[in-house]
């Protein structure tokens, strides 16, 4: 029996047809787009203002900005709330250092 080099791209395709039969494509697919476009946006404003326009550029961006933070605000807001109780941990730590 011989044996062929480019057998891993028809492993993928198989692999992406059966997951695509089975229905599991479509939340998988659904998952990376929601967080491609805005990436996409920010990453074409920075392009539009390195290249000189400005304007569509900044505009581009920050739409793109706040519809990550908007994606990502079931990570932004614990994060958020473990970053202030470091902070105020280290508040307390540092005035009872201090003099009496």
């Amino acid at each position: 029996m011989q044996r062929r080099q480019g057998n891993g791209l028809a492993v993928v395709l198989i692999a992406i047809g059966a997951i695509m039969l089975l229905g599991l494509a479509l939340p998988l697919i659904h998952g990376v787009f929601r967080l491609l476009f805005p990436v996409l946006l920010v990453v074409l404003g920075y392009y539009g203002i390195k290249s000189g326009r400005k304007i569509i550029g900044w505009v581009l961006m920050f739409i793109g900005v706040m519809s990550l933070i908007a994606k990502l605000s079931w990570i932004i807001g614990p994060l958020l709330g473990v970053a202030l109780i470091v902070w105020g941990v280290s508040a307390l730590k540092g005035r009872r250092n201090g003099t009496y």
